[in-house]
């Protein structure tokens, strides 16, 4: 499993304060605002509705998000105009990085996401150099019982699941499965798990990598992670993604140490 999604926690859990609460807040806001550029109603428009659902799990106050949405459909005429921009790159052992931002400065979020690189064991690559391994997709993260992988396997594959990734640990009885499907078909097939199930579920629409890097030794995961933290923290960014493949073992050291 790409262990970011367990990654992420460790993030969360770590920033609690007020300033990395606003990075959280501005980030969501980002994400609203290039989903509304494909309509304003989330009734209508799934990816937009998936990204006020995800906002709204993180506490983003109301206020923010309907700003973010006027940004999108361009109501708010104040609003500077924002580019999306993709940067493409490597990390530690030749890994794969894709980071997405959308800033109003293209030159201020080129030099960010160079120095995130450079300072980080990073190389930051040619236009096309990584984006042809990624490809947009839906990706659905559930935690739950060993005993019952089986059959919410069988029910995502049912409802056209790409892929289900999962790495059973023999010391825990519950464990983090990953569903991979069409981005336009992620917000049904939540519906679908959720009514199937008690447990939570996460879902987003992410860049995935078509074949994946092993990372077998701490070190070199500690050392990927540092990069990926430093492009995330870097303004403007609002996605970082990777081709890295991490063990159970391995994240479950990361987290210990965090």
């Amino acid at each position: 499993m790409s262990g970011h999604s367990k990654w992420h926690s460790i993030r969360h859990k770590k920033g609690a304060n007020d300033a990395a609460r606003g990075k959280i807040f501005t980030k969501h806001a980002n994400l609203i605002t290039i989903a509304a550029r494909s309509g304003g109603d989330p009734e209508s428009n799934p990816a937009l509705r998936l990204a006020i659902d995800n906002a709204k799990k993180e506490n983003t106050p109301n206020k923010n998000i309907e700003r973010a949405i006027k940004k999108g459909t361009g109501e708010d005429k104040t609003a500077l105009a924002l580019i999306e921009a993709t940067f493409e790159g490597y990390g530690p052992n030749g890994i794969a990085i894709l980071v997405e931002t959308l800033s109003d400065n293209r030159n201020r979020i080129v030099s960010g996401v160079r120095v995130g690189f450079s300072k980080n064991n990073g190389n930051m690559g040619e236009n096309g150099s990584v984006s042809w391994m990624f490809h947009r997709k839906g990706v659905i993260s559930i935690q739950i019982e060993n005993n019952k992988i089986e059959e919410i396997e069988m029910i995502a594959i049912e409802n056209d699941a790409e892929d289900v990734i999962y790495e059973i640990s023999e010391t825990e009885k519950t464990t983090e499965i990953e569903i991979i499907c069409d981005s336009k078909d992620v917000f049904q097939l939540q519906k679908t798990l959720q009514n199937e199930c008690t447990s939570k579920i996460n879902a987003k629409i992410s860049m995935v990598a078509e074949n994946t890097v092993a990372i077998t030794t701490l070190e070199d995961a500690k050392k990927l992670f540092t990069l990926i933290e430093a492009l995330e923290d870097t303004d403007d960014v609002i996605a970082v993604h990777s081709n890295a493949d991490i063990t159970s073992e391995i994240m479950e050291q990361i987290m210990q140490d965090s």
